[in-house]
């Protein structure tokens, strides 16, 4: 008796207005209706010029994360530095390691640029995920749209320029 293959996921970069509708419809869900983030604090100016990722499997949008380049770098570090947000994953599709997937691309389009390093504001319950991936915690626990977060950073490896 043949198994069943399993659908592969995959990650691509967002390309064209179906792309970021999916991107946004992800993070609906996710943000808004999970967890009660105000529209208006979700979606930002931040998302025409970010590069986004997102997770198919099967066909179907699953996740979505981006990355934004920024004007300076976070205080007490030089060179160019990037910010990952807006990651999000299905609750049908999590523990999947979607979202590790998600945070490598992320991360290699931030080497690519040649960016030093990437920061992110993490919320609590996900510190973990992001420390076992080389994430450094950056001071205390603060309030972003009603949920704790923290500022994580990370250097990244030898930058390869745009």
């Amino acid at each position: 008796m043949a198994s069943e293959q399993q659908p592969e996921i995959r990650i691509e970069t967002a390309k064209g207005p179906g792309d970021f509708a999916s991107a946004m419809a992800i993070r609906e869900i996710v943000f808004i209706e999970e967890q009660q983030v105000p529209p208006d604090l979700e979606r930002d100016e931040e998302d025409s010029t970010a590069y986004h990722a997102l997770a198919y499997l099967g066909g179907h949008a699953i996740g979505t994360g981006r990355l934004v380049v920024l004007d300076t770098p976070p205080e007490g570090e030089t060179g160019r530095w990037g910010r990952v947000g807006r990651m999000a994953v299905l609750e049908s599709y999590r523990k999947r390691s979607i979202g590790r997937l998600l945070l490598e691309r992320l991360e290699s389009e931030a080497v690519r640029r040649g960016l030093e390093g990437v920061m992110l504001h993490a919320q609590v319950y996900a510190r973990d995920f992001y420390a076992r991936r080389g994430y450094q915690q950056t001071g205390s626990v603060f309030d972003e749209a009603g949920i704790p977060h923290l500022e994580m950073r990370k250097r990244l490896g030898r930058a390869q320029g745009p």
